[in-house]
C-alpha cells in the first residue's frame, strides 16, 4: 500500500495551479487534520532550515469499506516512509522503513483512545496502534534521528480512489501473479492496472518474490515511480478540472497534522514543481535478519545510521546536489551546457592508493562511452576527488562530475581538452553502482529512481 506518496508529490507538484481556483479551498477542506503535540517529545532532532520531512503512512485500518480486507486489531501502518524533500536542491529521497524492522521503541503517551506506550522493543509500526500517530511519531523520530515536520495518512480505500482517479497505472509485469491474499490476479505483460488490482500489487507478499516485506518495498518502489511518472507527464496536470477532480478523490480519504497548512503546501509547491524525475529517490533503510527472531527484520549497522544522518542533514543519498547546484561542483546555477560522453577525454589519476583503481575506473568510464586518455598516478593527491579542467571545459567536467557519487570541479589553466579526474581517499564509485561494490551513497544503500520505474515491457 502506498500510493499516498504520488499524491504528496503530486499535490507539491501542481498545488499552485489551484492556487487560482476557489475549488482549491474546498479541496484542501476534505483533509481531516490531528493535531500532534510534539512539545510532549521532549528533545528533538535538529531541523534544517530549507528541508522537510513527512512520514508518510499508508494504513492498513479494517473498518468501514476497509473491512473486505479481512481482521486487524487497531490502526498500523502497512507501509511507513520518510519523504525527505529539499527544494532548494532539486531532489527527494523516499526512505522505506520495513514494518518488520524490530527496533528499540521510546515511550509515549496515547492520543484520543489510546493508552499509550512504555519503554520497549517492538515492530516499528506498532506505536500507532499503541498511541496513534502522535506515538509513531516520535517512535520514528527517535529511532532514525530525523526530525519529522508533518505526517500523511491514506488507507486502503483511499488508494485505491487515487489510482481509479488517474484512470489506471501502466505497469510491466515481467511474470504472472496468483496471490489469492491479496486478491491479486494477473497475467505476465504491459498492462493498466486499476484501483483495486493496484492495491492487490502493493499489498501482494507471497504471490511475489521470496515473500519477503523487503521484496515487497521494492515493488512498492516501483508501482510508485510508475504513478509519478504518469501523473507528472500525463494529463492530469492538463486542466483545471482533472487537476481538481483527481485531487477532490485524493483528498476525501487523507489525514494530516493541523500544521499542514494551504500555505505550506503552496510554498512546497512553487518550490518543488520543476522537480526532475531522476532527482526522486527511492530507498529502503538498511537492514538483514533479526538475530532474535528470523521473521523480523533489525537495522544493519553502521549503513542504517548513515543514512538516516544523510537525510537529517539534507545531504544527497547520491553524493550529488540533485542538479540545482550549490555545492563545488555544482556551478554558480547558471544553465549547464549539454555535454555527450564521447566528446569528453579524461585521464585518470590514481590519489586513492588502491593498485589498478585507475584502471578501473577508466574501463568503466569507457564503456559509458567516454574517451579515456590515459591512466596513471598523479604528483598530488588533493583533499577529495577532484575534476581538473582548463579553460572553456567546466561543462565537461561537470558533466563527468554527475557520474560520481563525490567530486568536485576545478579550472586548472594549464590543461587542454582533455580533464583529469584525480581520485583522492574519498573516491566512492560512480552513481549508477551506488550500493555496489564501489561502495555506493549514503550507507552503501541500493535504491532506485522515479524515472527508472518500468512502465511498458521490452
Amino acid at each position: 500500500m502506498g500510493g499516498w506518496i504520488a499524491v504528496l508529490t503530486t499535490a507539491v507538484v501542481i498545488g499552485t495551479s489551484l492556487t487560482a481556483y476557489a475549488a482549491y479551498y474546498d479541496i484542501y477542506g476534505n483533509i481531516e487534520q490531528q493535531n500532534i503535540n510534539t512539545d510532549a517529545f521532549g528533545d528533538r532532532p535538529s531541523r534544517v532550515e530549507g528541508a522537510m520531512n513527512i512520514m508518510v503512512i499508508g494504513s492498513d485500518i479494517r473498518t468501514g469499506e476497509n473491512g473486505e480486507y479481512g481482521e486487524a486489531e487497531g490502526q498500523r501502518p502497512d507501509t511507513l516512509i520518510i519523504a525527505h524533500i529539499s527544494p532548494n536542491n532539486g531532489r527527494a529521497t523516499l526512505v522505506n522503513l520495513p514494518r518488520d524492522l524490530m527496533v528499540d521503541l521510546p515511550a509515549c503517551e496515547g492520543q484520543g483512545d489510546t493508552a499509550g506506550m512504555p519503554a520497549q522493543r517492538g515492530m516499528i509500526n506498532s506505536p500507532m496502534s499503541l498511541g496513534g500517530v502522535q506515538c509513531q511519531w516520535k517512535a520514528v523520530e527517535t529511532i532514525t534521528g530525523v526530525h519529522i515536520d508533518h505526517f500523511v495518512s491514506v488507507d486502503f480505500t483511499g488508494f485505491k480512489g487515487i489510482v481509479n482517479s488517474l484512470g489506471g497505472v501502466r505497469m510491466c509485469i515481467p511474470e504472472p501473479i496468483d496471490d489469492p491474499k491479496a486478491k491479486l490476479h494477473l497475467e505476465a505483460g504491459e498492462q493498466k492496472l486499476n484501483g483495486e488490482e493496484s492495491l492487490g500489487y502493493m499489498r501482494s507478499r507471497y504471490g511475489q518474490g521470496d515473500g519477503s516485506d523487503v521484496s515487497r518495498i521494492e515493488r512498492q518502489q516501483e508501482f510508485l515511480g510508475a504513478m509519478l511518472n504518469q501523473v507528472m507527464q500525463g494529463e492530469i496536470l492538463s486542466r483545471p478540472s482533472t487537476i481538481t477532480g483527481f485531487l477532490s478523490s485524493v483528498t476525501e480519504t487523507m489525514t494530516t497534522d493541523d500544521e499542514l497548512t494551504l500555505e505550506v503546501m503552496t510554498d512546497l509547491a512553487i518550490s518543488m514543481r520543476e522537480v526532475d524525475l531522476g532527482n526522486i529517490n527511492f530507498v529502503t533503510a538498511p537492514n538483514g535478519a533479526d538475530p532474535t527472531d528470523s521473521n523480523r527484520l533489525a537495522l544493519s549497522q553502521p549503513q542504517a545510521s548513515e543514512l538516516f544522518e544523510t537525510i537529517a542533514k539534507d545531504q544527497s543519498i547520491t553524493g550529488d546536489d540533485g542538479g540545482k547546484g550549490g555545492g563545488d561542483g555544482g556551478g554558480s546555477g547558471e544553465e549547464k551546457a549539454q555535454v555527450e560522453p564521447g566528446d569528453i577525454s579524461v585521464e585518470v589519476l590514481n590519489g586513492e592508493g588502491t593498485p589498478g583503481l585507475a584502471d578501473q575506473v577508466g574501463q568503466w568510464l569507457t564503456t559509458e562511452g567516454f574517451q579515456v586518455a590515459n591512466t596513471g598516478n598523479p604528483v598530488q593527491v588533493p583533499a577529495q576527488t577532484t575534476i581538473y579542467h582548463g579553460p572553456g571545459k567546466k561543462a565537461h567536467a561537470q558533466a563527468l562530475a554527475d557520474e560520481a557519487v563525490n567530486a568536485t570541479v576545478e579550472e586548472n589553466p594549464n590543461l587542454g581538452d582533455t580533464v583529469q579526474l584525480v581520485l583522492a581517499q574519498d573516491w566512492d564509485g560512480f552513481t549508477s553502482t551506488a550500493g555496489e561494490s564501489s561502495g555506493g551513497g549514503a550507507g552503501g544503500v541500493d535504491g532506485t529512481t522515479a524515472k527508472e520505474a518500468k512502465q511498458q515491457c521490452g
